[in-house]
């Protein structure tokens, strides 16, 4: 009993270190649209792992997924380990990345829940409207269908150091990883190419893709086939992303996962619609 006594305090405090070790690991999944073998992503990786406590767990795409939104696949998944060079790297899985984003919550994470989804490094911006077709942003708005804060982090296609963007992403995950993430918010960041600015926190607005034009190319007698011409546009409202982008600016935009337009609910309940009797 004496001996227990002796030894019960050390005990407590083994226990106390352990699980305050295993509280301060941080979780992250990292997801993308461009697919599991894109560089950025696992630049991204090595990046966000040099940070103290901190997990990393890739399930991306397994191909290209640009353009792909939210949307999901209804058949089944394969999933494949893939290796870089002799290292581990992440999950390839045969499907959109919100499909990848929810293997990873719902397999990878489900004895050890993720506190963070990353989705990027993406090539090409996602600022303003053209942010609701992006998979990079639906696959981190994945991660807050089911709960979890998210960052989607973009970058122009060209003439942008990916380790910087790598590295300012980190300052996000350090940040939360200290005072913790805001609760049903997603970060979109967005760093252009050439002299950066500095950093601008702005709405999402305005459109830098124009992509309503359509030429015909050919014509059969019940068929035509058009090709779509994509063209650019220069945002003029400077309260927006895509004016603090296009001007030279590190863009932070927090986004919801709710789209509901409040201030019409009442409107719309006042407008005395009525359901047709049978």
């Amino acid at each position: 009993m004496k001996y227990l006594k002796r030894i019960f305090p050390t005990l407590v405090l083994l226990l106390c270190l352990t699980k305050l070790s295993v509280a301060q690991t941080y979780r992250i999944l990292i997801s993308n649209d461009d697919g599991i073998e894109s560089p950025l992503i696992s630049t991204l990786k090595t990046e966000i792992s040099k940070l103290p406590n901190v997990e990393v767990v890739i399930s991306a795409p397994a191909e290209n997924q640009s353009g792909s939104s939210q949307s999901t696949n209804s058949g089944p998944l394969e999933v494949e380990k893939v290796f870089k060079g002799d290292q581990f790297l992440g999950y390839a899985v045969s499907g959109k990345p919100a499909d990848a984003v929810r293997f990873g919550i719902r397999v990878l994470g489900k004895e050890k829940p993720f506190d963070l989804v990353i989705s990027g490094i993406n090539r090409g911006s996602n600022v303003g409207n053209v942010s609701h077709l992006s998979g990079t942003i639906g696959a981190a708005m994945e991660g807050l269908y089911h709960g979890i804060p998210a960052i989607a982090v973009s970058q122009e296609s060209r003439g942008v150091n990916t380790e910087a963007t790598s590295r300012f992403i980190a300052q996000l995950v350090a940040k939360y990883q200290k005072d913790g993430a805001p609760k049903g918010i997603m970060l979109s960041v967005n760093i252009p190419a050439g002299e950066l600015k500095g950093i601008a926190v702005r709405a999402m607005g305005d459109a830098y893709l124009d992509m309503g034009n359509y030429e015909l190319k050919s014509e059969t007698d019940n068929k035509m086939v058009y090709n779509q011409k994509i063209g650019f546009a220069q945002s003029k409202n400077d309260q927006t992303d895509t004016f603090a982008y296009q001007a030279g600016y590190v863009t932070i935009t927090p986004l919801k996962f709710d789209w509901t337009a409040f201030e019409l609910i009442e409107s719309i309940t006042n407008w005395d619609l009525k359901l047709e009797k049978e």
